[in-house]
């Protein structure tokens, strides 16, 4: 196989097909390694994908601000309802601000592909190589070499390699001279040390908690897994978390100052699941005893359910994140148009560059908001 195209978009995902969605022209590729374009839309959300957040901000993000912010104002979370709502496609409000897909993640890949219907999309093909060419740049992929005039790069990161994620945007990246920032899992449970395996007794737990870690503070549910901690505040204090100590204030509910004349066993007045009281008082060496009856020394330990201090031993890696934290570094990227500062007509979009987002519909709306700029200039 031999194709030659002006633009080249490698990856079926939310940003490449959002890209090809706003293309005033047709003369495009769009390639991608899995059977279907989508995948990772049609797993996301519990299969309903989060799109886009009521509460859009910068400081949403780890990426450098106003990179991110000029991004995100040419092409918001009310510019992209519209768009959505144009298409027929209304998205419905969960908690906290999070808008999703009435009845599943298909109705949003549908009207993406309504969108290219004409267009051509070669699946089951992988990039080996992006090299400059006399017209453009020559993609050596397993089926054959592809000649474009123009390559955009929405390959996506590394989290989910069962659908598919590879390196190869970072590669690319690297093999023009662009710098790519430290890759990690982001929006992924952690591992514990052994002073905190009673944690995995619990699992299939869920409470309410508030996470320090270091100047970030979060509040939100934490699920205690067979392998750690997870559920939406630890997913996103991974975001912040690269080694060292986290806090969680497991009763945040509590005074505990309160409680301290009650007649009522110290199990009973923490608001904790009676496992969940249990497994920390056995762990503080606390007797489950009527709470006036509780000495100095014991009190202490229990105050230490405000403020839990420990070290995560990892997270659960890539196969569990939700996205990848790092990527092609800002600097080097125009945010005009998405556009290599280094290389002309090469572009980023999405996650490949070094930009996450919180848990939320944050990455999606990134991925949507970097295409339509890319589409922006692409057109012009």
């Amino acid at each position: 196989m031999k194709k030659e195209t002006e633009i080249l978009i490698l990856g079926a995902g939310a940003s490449g097909l959002m890209l090809a969605a706003l293309l005033e022209r047709d003369d495009y590729l769009i390639v991608d390694n899995n059977p279907k374009i989508g995948s990772k839309i049609l797993v996301s959300g519990g299969g309903k994908c989060n799109i886009t957040n009521g509460n859009l901000k910068a400081k949403n993000y780890l990426g450098e601000q106003r990179f991110v912010r000029n991004v995100l104002k040419r092409f918001d979370n009310y510019d992209l309802l519209a768009w959505l709502e144009e298409r027929r496609l209304k998205p419905i409000v969960r908690k906290n601000h999070q808008y999703f897909c009435e009845h599943s993640a298909k109705e949003l890949v549908s009207v993406l592909e309504r969108e290219i219907a004409r267009k051509k999309v070669l699946l089951n093909l992988e990039v080996k190589e992006v090299k400059r060419a006399k017209r453009g740049f020559e993609v050596i992929t397993n089926r054959g070499t592809i000649v474009a005039k123009k390559i955009v790069v929405a390959t996506g990161g590394l989290s989910f390699p069962k659908l598919g994620a590879t390196s190869i945007g970072y590669e690319i990246a690297k093999s023009f001279g662009h710098k790519v920032s430290t890759l990690s899992a982001g929006l992924v449970g952690f591992t514990v040390q052994p002073e905190e395996f009673f944690f995995k007794a619990l699992s299939g737990i869920a409470i309410e908690v508030t996470v320090t870690v270091g100047e970030k503070v979060i509040n939100g549910s934490l699920l205690f897994a067979h392998k750690g901690i997870s559920g939406p505040a630890i997913l996103d204090a991974s975001l912040y978390w690269q080694k060292g100590k986290i806090a969680i204030d497991f009763i945040p509910s509590v005074n505990l100052e309160a409680v301290k004349s009650s007649k009522k066993n110290i199990s009973r007045v923490l608001g904790l699941p009676n496992r969940v009281a249990k497994a920390f008082l056995e762990k503080l060496n606390v007797e489950d005893r009527a709470c006036k009856e509780l000495d100095a020394e014991e009190w202490k330990k229990v105050e230490t359910l405000k403020w839990y201090s420990f070290a995560p031993a990892g997270t659960f890696g890539y196969s569990k994140a939700e996205v990848t934290k790092g990527g092609v570094v800002l600097d080097e990227v125009d945010a005009s148009n998405m556009m290599s500062r280094k290389v002309e007509n090469l572009y980023f979009i999405g996650e490949v560059l070094d930009v996450t987002g919180e848990l939320g519909g944050y990455n999606f709306q990134w991925a949507f908001s970097s295409a339509y700029v890319c589409a922006k200039g692409l057109n012009r």
